[in-house]
């Protein structure tokens, strides 16, 4: 019984240390999200923070089209990071059993 907790201890001490450096690994990333053919590209973070935006001038004659190309080409970065996270989380939790439906980090 004591060697069953020990190893789950030792497990879980492993599973931490890779989250965490998965964690930073994702802060470290970036990833580039475009709409409109690449009219607009945007650039985050895997904290979701903006690096780069970049709009062609020929979308700016349309403000109200310019402002749903931002927005989409935000929304695609931001998809593009959280199949990152997901990607990388499921790898630093493999092997460790896990409930259904529990998400990481806490």
């Amino acid at each position: 019984m004591r060697g069953n907790i020990a190893q789950l201890m030792q497990q879980a001490q492993k599973m931490q240390e890779n989250m965490q450096r998965m964690q930073e690994e994702l802060a470290a990333m970036e990833v580039t999200g475009n709409a409109g053919g690449g009219m607009v590209s945007i650039t985050l973070t895997g904290a979701k923070e903006c690096r780069k935006v970049r709009i062609d001038p020929s979308v700016l004659s349309d403000p109200e089209m310019a402002e749903d190309l931002v927005a989409a080409a935000f929304n695609d970065a931001a998809n593009k990071v959280d199949a990152a996270s997901k990607e990388k989380m499921s790898s630093a939790t493999a092997g460790m059993p896990l409930p259904p439906g529990m998400k990481l980090p806490f």
